[in-house]
């Protein structure tokens, strides 16, 4: 506390409100401005250099001025609140100068970067929650996409490294990135913030927006997503001994080298349900046949996302405490993107557009099958992130009680 009152009656008032304990020596955390002035620089920081309250009585403006900069340079983040003229040099000296909206002065409201318009302190600590929970929604945001922008990259990868046939074309996928993806990376942003967002630490104020843990994390999500995506579309070539279509299966060896079925001897192909007629030219089902297996390619990569989207309404508590219920806008902008897709599949005109065709029972099961997964990569990785913050927690506050 800073004042220009008296020192005994600021003694008084900061033992009323806490800032001062009754075990503390009133004296010996208690200094006037002069007092404080003949001190050795070193004393001063020595001083100001632990977690017990402190109080200075009869300061003038550059004594306050003084504090808040010697707080700066000790490495502190420094939050200055006052209301007249003479608060007004420290008040832009700190870290984030705070003034009274109702008592305030105008030269103190504009030296502040916060105005408390109805002069409560308590507002403080609600606007330090909301800015918190906007700083998390747009990480959030940040979060969703890379995660699934790296999918998708790494899908493309994938089907590269196998030389397996392409899962998706151009339109398929600007129809994801620009409609799929859109609402639910925009309801991210309504999301509430964590149950315990303010029994977090503070942020340094060089810690970075997305941190190497979060690249890491997102880019095992991502992993996955491109598995799931590829996986399906050899699945469906491969292994889906239990499909309804009839479509004839290939050996992964021969999914591999597509290219050189011309050559092959004896290959033929059933003419499946929903598929061309391939008796004259059986290479042709890895080019035109496989528009069943983009299908599910697709539609595993727009479940994937909209799953991960529920993922990303908090950074690390489990989806069973921070439910999906808690953002009813995230459900609205996933049901528009799903009976988006939905649109697509079973509309032929638009199906031909996009190159898709309509599935079946059979094929929805193969696509919840292999889109969540991403739940549970996403809650393991939440218990590690879990342990680091406490880990980091406890060797910020061994680090505080050492100073």
């Amino acid at each position: 506390m800073i004042t220009g009152d008296a020192k005994q009656t600021a003694i008084a008032i900061a033992k009323e409100i806490g800032i001062l304990t009754p075990e503390q020596d009133a004296q010996e955390f208690s200094w006037t401005g002069a007092e404080f002035e003949k001190l050795t620089e070193a004393e001063k920081k020595q001083s100001l250099d632990n977690d017990h309250g402190k109080v200075f009585s009869r300061v003038e403006p550059r004594h306050k001025r003084e504090l808040v900069k010697l707080l700066i340079d000790m490495g502190k983040i420094v939050a200055m609140t006052g209301d007249g003229v003479n608060d007004a040099p420290a008040i832009k000296q700190a870290s984030i100068g705070i003034a009274m909206g109702i008592t305030g002065t105008e030269v103190a409201k504009r030296a502040s970067d916060m105005v408390l318009n109805d002069d409560n302190f308590a507002t403080i600590v609600s606007a330090v929650e909301e800015g918190r929970s906007i700083y998390s929604n747009m990480k959030a945001f940040i979060r969703y996409l890379i995660s699934s922008n790296i999918g998708e990259v790494l899908s493309i990868f994938f089907t590269a490294m196998l030389g397996i046939p392409e899962g998706f074309n151009s339109v398929q996928l600007l129809w994801v990135n620009l409609v799929t993806d859109g609402p639910p990376a925009t309801a991210l942003g309504f999301n509430p913030a964590d149950k315990d967002i303010m029994e977090k630490p503070p942020r340094k104020s060089d810690d970075g927006l997305i941190s190497n843990w979060t690249y890491f994390r997102y880019t095992i999500i991502g992993f996955y997503v491109g598995f799931a995506t590829v996986g399906i579309f050899v699945y469906w070539y491969v292994f889906d001994v239990s499909a309804t279509d009839g479509h004839s299966l290939v050996t992964m060896d021969q999914l591999m080298h597509w290219t050189d079925c011309p050559n092959w001897t004896g290959f033929q192909v059933n003419n499946f349900t929903g598929g061309p007629d391939l008796s004259k030219t059986p290479c042709d089902y890895f080019m035109k046949g496989k528009i069943k297996a983009s299908t599910l390619s697709l539609s595993v990569l727009v479940l994937i996302e909209m799953l991960n989207a529920f993922n990303a309404i908090s950074e690390d508590h489990s989806l069973f405490v921070m439910t999906p219920f808690v953002n009813v806008y995230l459900f609205a902008a996933t049901a528009v993107s799903m009976g988006l897709h939905f649109v697509i599949v079973y509309v032929p005109v638009l199906a031909q557009i996009f190159s898709i065709c309509a599935l079946d029972q059979h094929d929805w099961w193969l696509v919840f099958a292999f889109s969540f997964p991403v739940i549970i990569c996403d809650e393991i990785l939440k218990v590690y992130g879990r342990h680091r913050n406490a880990v980091d927690l406890a060797e910020r506050q061994k680090a505080m009680k050492a100073e």
